[in-house]
């Protein structure tokens, strides 16, 4: 049986676009609160870039932070990220050639190429939470990725358009 994870990944933009981050927390197996060995957090920050593209970050580096495949229960905020998967968007936008329903070139397609590979090597559920609604790790990945989009060593985001 695989391993099992939870996540909770966020992203941040102060302006839009303008300074970003993300933030992610990954726990394996039970979640005992505090910082423990089965509990790890990620986060940077970028010069320039979007909301959507540290959304997308976040869960493209907590499931790449994983060794094996694993059964992931991934918490977000962001509609966009988890429709895109559980409505099928994704699927649909590469089978049209990356292009959206209204024919469009779908935006951030390089981060939509890097998850594809981490969604289908892990049995990923995605869920929506609330953002800003006081759940404990979702308001902490918010923090990480804040806090990151306004600190120093800021990173240059390479496919920001």
């Amino acid at each position: 049986m695989a391993d099992k994870v939870t996540m909770y990944t966020d992203g941040s933009c102060l302006g839009n676009p303008g300074p970003g981050g993300y933030g992610a927390v990954l726990i394996h197996g039970e979640y005992k609160g505090g910082n423990n060995d089965n509990y790890k957090e990620f986060s940077q920050g970028y010069r320039r870039t979007t909301n959507n593209r540290m959304e997308l970050l976040a869960v493209i580096v907590a499931l790449g932070a994983l060794k094996r495949p694993c059964s992931v229960d991934l918490w977000t905020d962001s509609k966009y990220v988890q429709q895109a998967i559980t409505k099928g968007w994704l699927r649909n936008w590469q089978k049209n050639g990356w292009r959206t329903a209204a024919k469009k070139p779908v935006k951030n397609q390089d981060l939509w190429r890097r998850l594809m590979p981490l969604v289908e090597t892990h049995d990923v559920n995605f869920h929506w939470v609330k953002g800003h609604s006081g759940h404990l790790l979702n308001e902490r990945v918010d923090d990480l990725a804040r806090n990151a989009a306004s600190g120093r060593d800021l990173l240059e985001d390479e496919g920001m358009e």
